[in-house]
C-alpha cells in the first residue's frame, strides 16, 4: 500500500511518532481544510451587512452562498482524479494560491456579480485542495493507527471549521463584513509557503491517461445537479425549468458513466463505487453535513431576524460545538483504533438524531441551559464521528486511488448537503411568512423536523452495517467496513 520511504524514520518503530517535518505538513494541510470549512459558514452571517451596503436583493445574496457551493461540489471528484494524475504537491499549491487571490479580490470589489465570481472561484479552489490534502495524508501515513491519527486531527481541523463559521463570522462582520473575505488571506498565504517547503514532491502516476470526455460529462453534470437544487426552491421544484435540468443532469450521467465504461483510462472506475465501506461512508456525511448546514440555516434565521439575537450571541450560543470538535482531536483517532470506525460513526450519528429532536422543543423564549444548550451538546458530540467517516471511505484504498476516494466522499458531502439545504429551504418557504415569533416558529419547524429525519436515516444506514449477513459469520474483532466489502 503505501511505501516506507513516505515516513519518517522514528515511525519506523512507532508509527504514531512523528518527525517535525511530517508535523508541520500535517498542520499545514489541517489549516487549509480548517479554510476551507471556515469559508462556507462564514460568510452566512456577513449577508445582511453585504446587502445593506452594496443595495444586493436576497436572491443575489443567496448566490454567495450558492456560488461556492457550486464550484465547490461540481469539481470535487475533477480534482481528487487530477491530483492523482497530475501530481498532489504541484495541484494543491496551485489550488491554495488561487483560493488566496480570489479571497483577496472578494475583499476589495464592490460589485455583487463580481463578488459572486470571486466566491465561485475560491469554491472551484477548495475542490482541488481538499480532495488532494486528504489524498497527501493518505499516502503519507501507513494504514493503521498512523493513518487513522493523522486522519483524526486533519478531520477535527474540516469539522471545525464548519463548527467555528458563525464565531468567526460574527466576530469580522462587527468589525466590517469585508474582513470575512480578508482573513483567510494571510493565513492561506503563510500555509501556501509552509506546504511549499513541507509537502514532499511526488511522481503523476506512471500509468492513466487523462479522460478529458468522462472530465467534462462528469464536471457539466455535477455543476448543473448543485445548480438546479440550489435555484428551485426559487423558480419552484416543479417548474418547467427544474424539471428540465433534472432531465439534462440524468442525461449528462448517463453519458459519463458509458464513456466510463469504454475509455482506457476513466476519470472514475466504476468498481470503486462498489466498495461498500465507502458508499456507506458516503452516506453518513451526507446526513451528517446535510442536517447540520440545514439546522444551522434555520437557527440562524430564527434567532437573529426573529428573536434579535445579534451575530456574536448566536456565535456564542453554538460555540460548544466548535469546541467538543476540537477536543475530539485528543482522543477520536484512539476511539477508531479501538472499536473500529463502524460503531463510532453509528453511535455519534444516533446521538446526533436525538439532538435535533431535543431541539425540536423550541419555542418563542428559549432557555438555553434547558432546551439550546442540551441539543447543541448532543449534536456537537455528532461531529466527533467526522474522523471516522473520513478513516472508513479511505481505508482499503491503494495509493493511486486516494485522490478519487476522498473526491468521491467530498463530492457526497457537499452535493449531498447543498441538496436536503435546497429541500428544507423549498418546505420552510412554502410556509410563508408573518412577523409574529410563533408563526415564525410554526413556518420553520417542519425544517427543523426533515433536519432531525436526515440525522435519523443516516443514523439507520450506519447501524445497519451490524446487522448480520446470511451465511456469513460477524467478526467481533474486526473492522465492519472490511467484513462487507465485497
Amino acid at each position: 500500500m503505501t511505501s516506507p520511504a513516505t515516513l519518517s524514520a522514528a515511525a519506523a518503530t512507532d508509527p504514531t511518532r512523528w518527525s517535525a517535518r511530517l508535523w508541520g505538513m500535517l498542520i499545514t494541510l489541517c489549516i487549509v481544510l480548517f479554510l476551507d470549512g471556515l469559508d462556507v459558514s462564514m460568510i452566512g452571517v456577513a449577508l445582511p451587512s453585504i446587502g445593506a451596503e452594496l443595495d444586493l436583493s436576497t436572491s443575489t445574496l443567496q448566490w454567495l452562498v450558492s456560488g461556492y457551493v457550486l464550484g465547490y461540489g461540481g469539481l470535487l471528484l475533477l480534482g481528487g482524479r487530477t491530483a492523482d494524475l497530475l501530481g498532489r504537491r504541484k495541484v494543491f499549491l496551485i489550488a491554495l494560491a488561487v483560493f488566496a487571490v480570489a479571497s483577496l479580490l472578494g475583499g476589495l470589489v464592490s460589485d455583487g456579480p463580481l463578488l459572486i465570481i470571486t466566491r465561485f472561484i475560491k469554491g472551484l479552489a477548495a475542490a482541488f485542495t481538499a480532495p488532494t490534502g486528504l489524498s497527501i495524508i493518505t499516502t503519507n501515513f501507513a494504514e493503521g493507527p498512523a493513518r487513522n491519527k493523522a486522519l483524526s486531527i486533519y478531520t477535527v481541523f474540516g469539522a471545525g471549521g464548519y463548527s467555528s463559521g458563525l464565531l468567526f463570522g460574527g466576530l469580522m462582520t462587527g468589525v466590517g463584513w469585508r474582513w470575512t473575505f480578508l482573513l483567510p488571506v494571510p493565513i492561506a498565504l503563510a500555509a501556501l509557503a509552509a506546504a511549499w517547503v513541507l509537502v514532499p514532491k511526488d511522481k503523476p502516476a506512471e500509468e492513466g491517461g487523462h479522460d478529458i470526455l468522462g472530465a467534462l460529462f462528469s464536471t457539466a453534470a455535477m455543476l448543473l445537479l448543485v445548480y438546479t437544487v440550489v435555484t428551485a426552491p426559487e423558480v419552484g421544484w416543479g417548474s418547467a425549468r427544474t424539471v428540465g435540468s433534472f432531465v439534462a443532469v440524468v442525461a449528462l450521467f448517463a453519458a459519463f458513466l458509458a464513456v466510463e465504461r469504454r475509455v482506457a483510462h476513466p476519470l472514475v472506475r466504476l468498481g470503486i463505487l462498489r466498495k461498500s465501506s465507502l458508499v456507506r461512508a458516503s452516506l453518513a456525511i451526507v446526513a451528517v453535513a446535510g442536517s447540520y448546514f440545514s439546522w444551522q440555516f434555520i437557527v440562524t434565521l430564527y434567532m437573529q431576524e426573529t428573536l434579535g439575537w445579534s451575530p456574536l450571541h448566536l456565535a456564542l450560543a453554538l460555540l460548544p460545538v466548535g469546541l467538543l470538535v476540537s477536543l475530539s482531536a485528543v482522543f477520536s483517532d484512539k476511539l477508531v483504533d479501538r472499536f473500529g470506525t463502524g460503531p463510532i460513526i453509528a453511535v455519534t450519528m444516533v446521538v446526533m438524531a436525538i439532538g435535533y429532536l431535543l431541539f425540536l422543543r423550541l419555542n418563542t423564549d428559549p432557555s438555553y441551559l434547558t432546551v439550546i444548550l442540551p441539543a447543541v451538546l448532543l449534536i456537537g458530540i455528532g461531529w466527533i464521528g467526522f474522523p471516522a467517516i473520513n478513516i472508513q471511505a479511505t481505508n482499503g484504498i491503494d495509493d493511486d486511488e486516494q485522490g478519487l476516494a476522498a473526491g468521491v466522499l467530498q463530492t457526497s458531502m457537499q452535493v449531498g448537503a447543498a441538496i436536503v439545504l435546497a429541500v428544507t429551504t423549498a418546505i420552510i418557504s412554502s410556509g410563508g411568512h408573518s412577523a409574529s415569533p410563533a408563526d415564525m416558529l410554526d413556518t420553520y419547524r417542519p425544517g427543523l423536523e426533515f433536519a432531525a429525519g436526515v440525522a435519523i436515516v443516516g443514523a439507520l444506514v450506519a447501524l445497519l452495517a451490524f446487522v448480520p449477513k446470511r451465511g456469513k459469520r460477524t467478526q467481533a474483532a474486526a473492522e465492519p467496513e472490511l467484513e462487507l466489502v465485497g
